[in-house]
């Protein structure tokens, strides 16, 4: 699994890609966790890139969760964006796509 974070005005963007699953969620707990203190401390809203990510299994859906809670936390905004077509499935039979804010771009 792939990462990088980018900052814009007024949001920080992960980028994660490749896939999600018992081998690399906890890779993208610890980057999502520390990518959300970056933005708390900012006061600036973070939102997760999925245009890149494969595949995400129960593991990484599980982390989603729990970086919503650490923004929570920080009293910022967490938003899905860009899924691809496979990740929009996926949040769909999980019903993410219900509990999350998912946005059609970044902009």
């Amino acid at each position: 699994m792939g990462w990088s974070v980018q900052q814009s005005e007024n949001r920080l963007i992960g980028l994660p890609s490749g896939r999600v699953d018992e081998k690399s969620w906890e890779e993208l707990l610890a980057n999502l966790t520390q990518a959300i203190a970056d933005a708390g401390s900012k006061k600036i809203d973070f939102v997760l890139d999925l245009s890149a990510v494969d595949y995400m299994s129960s593991r990484g859906l599980r982390v989603l969760t729990l970086a919503r809670r650490e923004a929570e936390t920080h009293q910022i905004q967490f938003a899905l964006a860009r899924p691809n077509d496979r990740m929009r499935e996926i949040l769909a039979i999980s019903r993410y796509d219900k509990i999350f804010k998912i946005e059609e771009s970044i902009g």
